[in-house]
């Protein structure tokens, strides 16, 4: 290609780009000027009276886990209840072979009945050796002053004074029989009333109303006094339910609490229609160092057995009520580089970006601890578009996406 071709091409080139710039331009100046308004929802911030509450994810706990064991050693001859039933404090779970208590049961009471009979006969003995007593002390204490006189040798005084020493002797031994037929006695009573509580052992029952689980142990297999866990039975009415909370509200929660129990409510994660109203009933003695929260504990009657043991629920601890309350829609919180903003919109419709303070969520709304007033406005929805000092124009909830620039 010549030079003269060359050159003449990029004097064309050059001409048609400075046209199109020139086009560009012109344009630009037609539509030149502020940007158009941004669609925007809005909403006013109103004053509300809103309970004060604290949210946390709580864990369903039995108030009572009982480990159902044998205080019996023997074999285990029935079972019964059904698995994963309700039972009643008081109700039969497990009977054991109560035969071998029923024998030493009946050789404690052979035993006490022949105890009495020799405590009897050491009585009789006692009561007869007194009498002869009396008798043989007379004769010594006559025998003693006839001897002085001359009436009766010595050896005859001797031989009454021995034999009421003698008759002594015999009481003492008689009396010491009584003692040990009556130490014998308490003993025989003592093994009866062991063999009527190991009697009463073999026979098995629910300490507390509650679900059984699963049957551990069966029937046929021995057992030993107090080995394995038979069943465990979980008491779930009354029922627990722990959360932890960040350790910033436990001056309010202990505050609150003076007045008296604080509300508790717990919805279920699957189904948040359901809910059950409790007690806070416990707040713990430690903060956890490690995660900064204190452990809480609320008590629900569970009449409908809503709540189930490992459960996990979302629980709302109602610390009081905060009266005139500045609440905006909880969309309308946004989260920005220093923490939470929301977009106030001025009176010439341009919108200001104003940090704020959120206190307790309640439902859809949240609220609002400093940064917006009662009365203003705030964008609820086009945020992305926004910017300090942009110009809006309010659109219907929900149809800002389909509006255009």
């Amino acid at each position: 290609m010549s030079h003269k071709v060359w050159f003449a091409l990029s004097t064309t080139v050059l001409a048609a780009v400075s046209l199109a710039g020139c086009g560009s331009a012109n344009n630009q100046t037609k539509t030149g000027g502020a940007p158009p308004p941004v669609p925007v929802s809005v909403a006013k911030a109103e004053t509300e009276t809103v309970p004060m509450e604290v949210r946390a994810v709580g864990t369903v706990e039995a108030s009572a886990v009982i480990q159902v064991k044998s205080q019996v050693s023997g074999e285990l001859v029935r079972v019964a209840f059904e698995e994963g039933a309700n039972v009643k404090q008081g109700d039969l779970l497990f009977v054991i072979d109560e035969r071998p208590y029923q024998e030493a049961l009946q050789q404690a009471q052979a035993s006490l009945a022949r105890d009495t009979a020799l405590l009897s006969q050491a009585q009789a003995n006692r009561a007869r050796d007194v009498a002869q007593s009396k008798s043989l002390e007379a004769d010594a204490a006559r025998y003693a002053n006839l001897v002085k006189d001359g009436i009766v040798s010595k050896s005859q005084n001797d031989q009454s004074a021995a034999a009421a020493e003698a008759i002594r002797g015999t009481i003492a031994a008689d009396e010491a029989a009584i003692e040990s037929a009556k130490a014998s006695i308490e003993s025989d009573k003592t093994a009866i009333n062991t063999a009527k509580l190991n009697l009463s052992y073999c026979e098995i029952h629910a300490p507390v109303s509650g679900r059984v689980g699963n049957v551990l142990v069966h029937q046929g297999n021995l057992v030993a006094a107090n080995g394995s866990t038979l069943v465990t039975i979980n008491r779930l009415q009354p029922i627990w339910v722990t959360f932890g909370v960040p350790e910033l509200h436990l001056s309010e929660i202990r505050k609150s609490a003076v007045n008296g129990a604080l509300p508790v409510t717990v919805a279920l994660q699957n189904d948040p229609k359901q809910v059950a109203h409790g007690k806070l009933s416990v707040i713990d003695n430690t903060v956890d160092a490690a995660t900064g929260t204190i452990k809480l504990k609320a008590t629900f009657e569970n009449t409908d057995g809503l709540l189930w043991p490992g459960q996990f629920v979302d629980a709302s601890l109602t610390l009081g009520t905060a009266r005139n309350a500045v609440v905006v829609p909880a969309e309308a919180v946004q989260a920005g580089p220093k923490g939470q903003v929301v977009y106030v919109v001025k009176d010439d419709q341009t919108v200001d970006l104003r940090p704020v303070t959120v206190g307790v969520s309640r439902g859809a709304k949240v609220v609002i601890d400093q940064g917006v007033a009662t009365g203003e406005t705030v964008v609820t929805d086009g945020q992305l578009r926004l910017f300090p000092g942009a110009k809006i124009r309010p659109v219907p909830a929900g149809t800002v996406d389909s509006q255009q620039l």
